[in-house]
This record gives C-alpha cells, structure tokens and sequence, in this order.
C-alpha cells in the first residue's frame, strides 16, 4: 500500500507547468513551480515544518509547547499544520491588511490570530513584528518561529525546493523569479542553482513601499521608501537575514493594481488559481523580458492559492473601491 503516515509527508514535490498565452511574446520557455500543491496551499508549509523540525532537535520546542509567529498567513498555516499533527498550540500575530480568509483559514486550525495595524513601525510594540516577540516573553514553554531571520527557513528551500527545480528542468533552468518577503524562499533556491551553474540569473520581485530593490542597487536603507501598499506576502519595511542580497542578480518593482490584476489574468488565460504575489511574479517578468533569450528557461513561483483572495482581487467590488477597475455605471 502506497500512503503517507500523516500530511506533512505530502509537502514538496510541486508540478512545473507551462505559461502559455501570458507568455506568447516572451523569447524563453517559461513555466510556474506550483506550490499550490502543498497541503496548507503555499510554499510556506516547506519552511514551516522545517523551522519547527530544527527547534525540535535544539531543544527550543518541547512537547506541549506553544508555537508564536508573525505572519502573512502562508507560514502560519503550514505551522499551524505540523502543529495540528504534533500536538501544539499556535499564537499568531498578523496585519490588518491580510485577506479575511487568510485569518479564518489559521482559526480553522485552531490557532488564535491578534490583528495589529499595519501602519506602524516594526519597533512600535503595536505592530505584529514587536507583538509577536512580546508574546514569546510572556508564554511560558513557547517558540518564535522567527521566520524573517530563522535560517531554517533558507535551508529549506535548499534542500528542497532549488534541487527540485534542477532535476525537474534536467539542469537546464536559466533564470529563477519569485516574490521576496522572508527571502528564505529566493535565498536557498538561488544559492542551490547558482552552486550548480553559477550562470543561473536570480530575479526578485518586489513592491513599491518596500525597501529591497534600492537596498540591493545602492546599499542604502531609504526609510524615506516605506508606506502602506496593499500587496501581500512581498517586499518589506526591513532587511530580513533570510534576504541573501548577494544572490539576488535583481529586483523589478510591481504595483499594486498591475499585481492585483495580473492575479486575475492567470485564472483567466492559464486556468490556474494563485495569490497576489504570483500576480506580482509575472507582471515582474513581463517587464523584464527583455533579457531573456530562446533558450533560456524561466522557472517563475506561484507562492500560494487564489482562495486566499476571494474578498480581494477576485471581488470586482474591492476592485472598484481601489480604484483598480473602472465603476459600472447605474
């Protein structure tokens, strides 16, 4: 009999799949690394369980314990996953810009969700980040997952993730483009590629209020960079460990509404159901295909599934209301 002994053995191994009509005027064969396929719906349950794995090994989580992270959603429902397996409770910290459905999807799992604002600095003990860190004090038996600066989440993605993309692509992968947030995901794929042909161009996505694309191209902090913007799951109003700015070759900005409804075009022309930050991934490319070649091959992420998203960018209604789609009339 083939079966696994629970969930978290069915994470990993995601289909590659074909652009097509999104791609027709771009030189290079494109195809999407899937990670909809994972049992929480994102690449994140990849990073989750091997965080909680190593704080195992180390001590730092004990049976019983209680799990505290702050998070987009994605990395809190793949702990919140192994949590449900291994017996723990979970405590998350999130903004008020995240999806509903995001929110009650960790619920669903039994975890307990604090909203806190996101227009605050990260050292404001108001924001989700200083939330978090406070918890981990007063919680007696518990463990920040810390995914931003936790290099288990790298190593994840280097052990899994990079040398999945090789073999599926029989080492013929050109170009690597994803969404930077943690960084762990870009960082450990980039580093794997780029030890097996250092020629690999690793392509990040980011967003305009984030601070990664100016950092990478002037080595400068610019705090002047940082306000609100609706995208989720990428970019940042700090550096992240996780961010390996040495195996990024670039970042391409993407807006808001040109992400929001990118997300849209790919249900609509390649029938496949992804979140915002995909949206972001192939607006990115499509402006950068420029560099690219007819035999080069381009491995894009698809980070996590589109009913995360169903009171956002596939609600014409939020769409209108942001501006991102003209009013009907009457």
């Amino acid at each position: 009999m083939d079966y696994h002994a629970n969930i978290l053995g069915t994470i990993g191994n995601t289909p590659l799949v074909k652009i097509n009509r999104l791609a027709e005027d771009i030189p290079a064969l494109v195809l999407a690394k899937i990670e909809t396929f994972n049992p929480g719906n994102s690449i994140k349950d990849r990073m989750a369980l091997k965080m909680i794995e190593d704080a195992e090994k180390a001590g730092k989580l004990k049976p019983g314990g209680t799990i505290i992270e702050g998070t987009s959603g994605n990395t809190g429902m793949g702990l919140a996953i192994a949590a449900a397996v291994k017996g723990y409770k979970c405590i998350f910290t999130t903004t008020d810009k995240q999806s509903k459905e995001k929110i009650d999807a960790l619920k669903a799992f039994g975890a307990e969700v604090i909203v806190c604002p996101t227009d605050v600095e990260p050292e404001d003990p108001r924001s989700y980040y200083s939330k978090s860190f406070q918890l981990e004090k007063e919680i007696p038996g518990s463990w920040k997952a810390n995914q931003y600066d936790n290099v288990s989440n790298l190593i994840a993605h280097y052990e899994q993730t990079g040398p999945e993309i090789w073999e599926q692509t029989g080492g013929k992968v050109t170009h690597f483009i994803a969404g930077v947030g943690t960084g762990g995901t870009i960082s450990g794929v980039g580093r794997f590629l780029k030890e097996k042909n250092p020629a690999v161009k690793i392509w990040g996505i980011d967003t305009y209020g984030s601070v990664f694309k100016k950092y990478k191209e002037t080595g400068i902090f610019d705090k002047e960079e940082i306000y609100p913007y609706i995208t989720e799951g990428i970019g940042e109003d700090f550096l992240p460990k996780c961010v390996d700015f040495d195996v990024i070759d670039l970042f391409e900005k993407v807006d808001d509404k040109d992400a929001a409804l990118m997300t849209r075009e790919i249900a609509i022309k390649e029938g496949i159901f992804v979140g915002n930050s995909s949206g972001a991934v192939i607006a990115g490319l499509r402006r950068l295909k420029g560099l690219l070649g007819p035999e080069d091959v381009v491995v894009a992420l698809f980070h996590d599934h589109g009913s995360r998203y169903m009171g956002k960018m596939f609600n014409e209604d939020w769409l209108r209301e942001k501006g991102f789609l003209e009013a009907k009339e009457g």
